[in-house]
């Protein structure tokens, strides 16, 4: 199976690609992947070591006639997201990545492939290998955690790096080149309820929503697409509204940066409602579907009769949260008005799980202006405390502010052109990069970010362009040919 993919151009970033894809490294899962990056590091005899967070460093020496160029830091981070389609078995602790190739694209066997950002460890892995490529003095920044928190990032300490730019080879667009990006917060909002015994006379559902393409909350949070959560919510409150519907648990999305793809719920209607019940669920189902026909053809709805749940949620508890969720925002809150397409400041209502007592709701807000990410935050705070649960926002990082005078940034916009006789679209970026996080210790580091096009990141769509792989490890390699020399 790997030796497809060990076999497509460039080869060099290909087969370190294969490789550490066959090494499992969920967010918070590190550990396999960090020793597998110090063993790379030190069989290159090359200065390796992991600081005290589990980011790891490796130095390598400018090449011949390069020793008067900036030092650069390539970057990338170790970590992936780990989500799998409900029908495939895979354990993202043990097993590796199983890739094929189809139609130019390199995917993923009903998982996640882990091209973000493994592309990019990839590349910087063939560089640090390679005997043949010119280059300025280099630092390899391998973070780690960046999917669930950028603990990595925030945890590097200043002092730690030598080199005065930055290339973080973890934009998703070959033909973009990006300067800034949106900062972010978590927002977790739980609480505890008393469930009430079944009532007598009910007929038992499973409702399911399924085949949402999902994708980056950030990246892809302004193309439409459907949030299996919010579409779970608009059909409860509608049985509860119209027929006493009363909810047992609920079982939607995953991580906060990934948009919830599927969502279950078991739920109890009188058994006099039946009939009226599931007339009007089909047809709120067909309305549904019909909305989302173009951006989420594979969406489907169903209700199915399921075993009688035991306890069902207290009745004011389920109205409340069932509220709640209604009006919580989720998707784009406001468009930047200082940058064409850009979308300043968004919401992915990521997480729902009700169930045995216990509410959970996580959300990601993100915004490029700091102002406006704590009037969402305040605002979906509002919303959840007022059906009584308890709210906190943590794990909150910073955006990057552009910079468009960047000397690095005129060094990749003129060698883009060149080689490739078009403009590169200068943009920022609604995701979270740790460039921001970076520059807190390392305010003088002129940063950028590039990649290869990835698209269904977060998703188990995820897939990489085989032909744009190249055209960017052909970009990066005359990068760091053309890297300025050190300011005397």
């Amino acid at each position: 199976m790997n030796s497809e993919i060990r076999a497509l151009q460039p080869e060099e970033v290909w087969n370190k690609f294969a490789d550490l894809n066959a090494v499992p490294r969920p967010s918070k899962k590190e550990e396999q992947v960090i020793a597998f990056m110090i063993d790379f590091g030190k069989k290159l005899n090359l200065e390796t070591f992991k600081d005290e967070v589990g980011n790891v460093i490796i130095r390598k020496p400018a090449t011949a006639g390069m020793e008067n160029r900036k030092a650069v830091v390539l970057q990338s981070h170790l970590d992936m997201v780990h989500q799998k389609n409900n029908d495939t078995t895979f354990d993202f602790n043990t097993q590796g990545i199983e890739m094929f190739v189809e139609n130019g694209w390199v995917k993923a066997k009903g998982t996640t492939l882990g091209a973000d950002n493994g592309l990019g460890v990839a590349a910087i892995m063939a560089v640090l290998e390679s005997t043949s490529i010119e280059h300025p003095a280099i630092e390899a920044l391998f973070t780690i955690d960046e999917e669930t928190g950028m603990t990595g990032a925030q945890g590097l300490k200043g002092g730690v790096l030598n080199g005065e730019i930055l290339l973080n080879l973890d934009t998703e667009e070959d033909d973009e080149i990006d300067i800034g990006c949106a900062g972010g917060v978590d927002l977790s909002a739980k609480r505890a309820y008393k469930e009430e015994e079944t009532p007598k006379d009910v007929k038992a559902y499973r409702i399911s929503v399924k085949g949402l393409q999902g994708g980056h909350s950030g990246m892809d949070i302004h193309r439409g697409f459907g949030n299996a959560n919010k579409l779970m919510n608009r059909l409860l409150f509608d049985g509860f509204e119209n027929f006493g519907l009363r909810i047992a648990n609920i079982d939607g999305g995953g991580l906060r940066n990934a948009i919830p793809r599927e969502s279950e719920a078991v739920i109890t209607i009188d058994e006099i409602h039946h009939d009226a019940f599931a007339l009007e669920f089909n047809q709120l189902a067909t309305v549904i579907k019909k909305e989302y026909k173009t951006m989420e053809p594979s969406l489907t709805i169903t209700a199915e009769v399921t075993e009688t749940p035991t306890h069902v949620m207290d009745i004011g508890v389920q109205e409340g949260i069932t509220r709640a969720l209604y009006t919580a925002h989720n998707g784009v809150y406001a468009m930047s008005p200082d940058m064409g397409d850009l979308v300043q400041t968004s919401n992915n209502i990521a997480r729902v799980k009700i169930g045995d007592g216990n509410i959970e709701v996580l959300c990601l807000t993100r915004s490029s202006v700091e102002s406006s990410k704590i009037d969402l935050a305040n605002s979906l705070r509002a919303a959840f405390e007022l059906c009584g649960c308890e709210v906190k926002l943590s794990g909150e990082y910073p955006g990057w502010k552009p910079n468009p005078d960047s000397a690095i940034l005129k060094v990749l916009n003129s060698k883009y052109q060149t080689l490739f006789n078009e403009v590169p679209d200068v943009v920022a970026c609604h995701a979270g990069l740790e460039c921001g996080i970076l520059g807190q210790n390392y305010p003088e580091m002129d940063m950028i970010s590039f990649g290869p096009t990835i698209k269904g990141a977060h998703s188990p769509d995820e897939r990489a362009n085989i032909a744009s792989v190249e055209k960017f490890w052909k970009f990066l390699q005359e990068i760091l040919k053309d890297v300025p020399v050190k300011e005397s």
